[in-house]
Formats: C-alpha cells, structure tokens, sequence
C-alpha cells in the first residue's frame, strides 16, 4: 500500500515509517521539522528512513491548506497514518495558539485531504491525556472524556470528534488511538527519560514532581507501533451491536469510526521508572522532589482489552528491558 505517515521525523512517526517500509509499503512522510525540540535529531530519523527507497518526504506544516491539498492530490495516500502534533502538555500553557493551529486546523485538512481523496483508512493520533479529570482505574474507552485539564487534551478531543462527523458524513473509516505514555530510543528530548538520562549522566538534579509518585502506563515504542499496524490494516465499519438506548463513546452505530487504548496494562511508579534507570546507567540520581505541577494528572493506567480482543494486541517489552535499549542507544547517538 502507500501510506501518508505525517509526522514522520517525529518519534513514533519514524519507528512506524520505517516498520511499514520493512514490510513493503510505500510511505510518504510529510513533516514540518518545527524547532520544538532538536531539529538536528528529527534529520537523523529522516536520513534512516531515506535509506530505504520506498520513502519519500514532503517538507510542510499541516496548517498550510494548500500544501496539504498539493500532497493528497500528488501522492493519492491509500491510507493515512496521522501523528503529527504540536506535542508537550506543559507548552500549551504558554502557547495555546501553536496548538490550535497544528492539532485542530491541520486536522481539518487531514480530514478534507482523505475526504476529497478516497482514502480507505484514517489513524490518527488521540492520547490519554482526554480522560483528564477522570479518576476511575483503569481508564476504558467507555469513560466519559468531557473534562480535559491542558489545552493539548483538549485539541486530541476536538480532534475524536472532528473525525466522528467525517466518518458520519462521507463514509470514510476513522479509528483514533489513544496513546499512554510512550519511550524508547530516538524519543523526545522533552521526556522523562530522555531528560533523566541526560541529568543523571551530568550529575544535575532530577526535577520529579508529585514527589515521585506518579503511576503511567509507560509503553515501549515497539509494541505502539505493533498495535498501530495491526489498526490500520483493519479499517472499521459501522458496529450492528450499537445501541442508540446506551451508546459506547468508542464506537459508532452510524459511522464507521472507533476509538482504542494503546499503552500498557501495567503501570509503573515514576520512582520505580528512575530505579531502573539508574541500574541501566550504574549511576544514582539526585532527586528534587516537587509537588504537582498544574494539568499534571496523578496516574494513568491503561486498559487495553478492547484492542486485545478486536485485534489480538498485547504490549510485551517491561519497562526493565525498554530503558535498557533506550539507555544503549542514548549512548551511541551521543557517543557517551
């Protein structure tokens, strides 16, 4: 198939890109290569993806209407693997306008783009953090999801139900993926992980707010991309079952739309995530212990059944074997 992966420098945008290319797809990336983080990393994604003669790459920002009307007329995408986002809970405190226009406005053209294109199948990227003020563990696609408590949870909402309508409206299949917590090498600089690693091996203080006592479902960027594959290659229909008396949020009785978790059913304590890395690097970190920061949510925990018992997904690498390759390959890109 050729496939539209946007976000393609991104960190999990590569990993599948470069899975789909491994089995025979054709894929088109289309990235805007944005300065949010180490525009110098997102180029070393791109050059192993470029190795591969069934990638080419289209340089724009998804809030560009013509551009994006340019690539799905040019390139006629089969199906479409949307990833690309203005990331990071925390920046769109300060810069609420980045995320309107990346994750709402570029939506709508990924949208118009499949709509006037004949795509058979839209991924797109939701996340956790929807589930906002919710406190009911393990969080299930059936929970309400009407109270968002960052401005970015609020764009991945808007985004389930802009795709809803155009599924209603013109037929096309939709299926959002609800991501937890995701890690492993080429990541973000902006996470966790990242950040630890590179504070621990400097010797600088840890900053672990809620004193540590986090609890996220932190999963290994192999087993998101495994259950990203496993999606797209099953488009949904509209579910017989529906009942308009008691509607399941996560699917549609008129659209062929549904929503998934995609993380890890067993979560794990933020200080329990440190240990282990300190044991990767054999070094001890010093920690600066703050409390919750605002948006911050205490715990996620991901249940996954529905995705388990549609499409046989299960996420298999611990966190003790995912930190361990983050940890190796960390140190060669930096050669440290």
């Amino acid at each position: 198939m050729k496939i539209l992966v946007t976000g393609s420098a991104g960190f999990i945008g590569h990993h599948l890109a470069a899975a789909l290319l491994a089995r025979g797809d054709e894929v088109v990336g289309l990235d805007n290569l944005n300065d949010y983080y180490d525009v110098d990393l997102k180029r070393a994604r791109l050059a192993r993806l470029a190795a591969s003669p069934g990638y080419s790459h289209v340089h724009a920002d998804l809030a560009d209407r013509a551009a994006v009307e340019a690539l799905f007329a040019g390139h006629r995408p089969q199906r479409v693997v949307h990833l690309a986002a203005q990331a990071g809970v925390r920046y769109a405190a300060g810069n609420p306008h980045v995320y309107a226009q990346s994750n709402v406005v570029g939506m709508l053209h990924v949208l118009e783009g499949c709509r006037h294109h004949g795509v058979e199948h839209l991924v797109f990227a939701s996340s956790s953090s929807v589930y906002g003020a919710n406190r009911r563990m393990p969080f299930t696609e059936g929970q309400g999801t009407e109270h968002p408590l960052t401005m970015y949870a609020a764009t991945k909402k808007a985004n389930e139900m802009m795709a809803h309508a155009y599924a209603h409206l013109y037929g096309f299949p939709c299926t959002g993926l609800r991501f937890f917590t995701v890690y492993g090498p080429w990541g973000r600089p902006d996470m966790a992980l990242f950040l630890f690693t590179r504070a621990i091996l400097a010797g600088e203080p840890l900053r672990v707010f809620n004193h540590g006592r986090h609890r996220r479902s932190f999963t290994y960027v192999d087993d998101i991309v495994d259950g990203v594959v496993r999606v797209l290659d099953n488009p949904p229909a509209p579910d017989p079952d529906w009942s308009a008396d008691a509607p399941d949020p996560a699917v549609s009785g008129v659209a062929p739309y549904r929503i998934f978790n995609i993380g890890n059913e067993q979560p794990v304590e933020l200080l329990r995530y440190i240990e282990v890395l300190e044991q990767c690097l054999g070094r001890k970190a010093v920690l600066e212990l703050l409390p919750l920061q605002p948006g911050d949510v205490p715990d996620t925990e991901a249940d996954v059944g529905r995705l388990a018992d549609c499409l046989g997904y299960r996420p298999r690498v611990p966190v003790e074997e995912g930190v361990a390759r983050f940890v190796a390959w960390y140190r060669d890109y930096y050669r440290l």
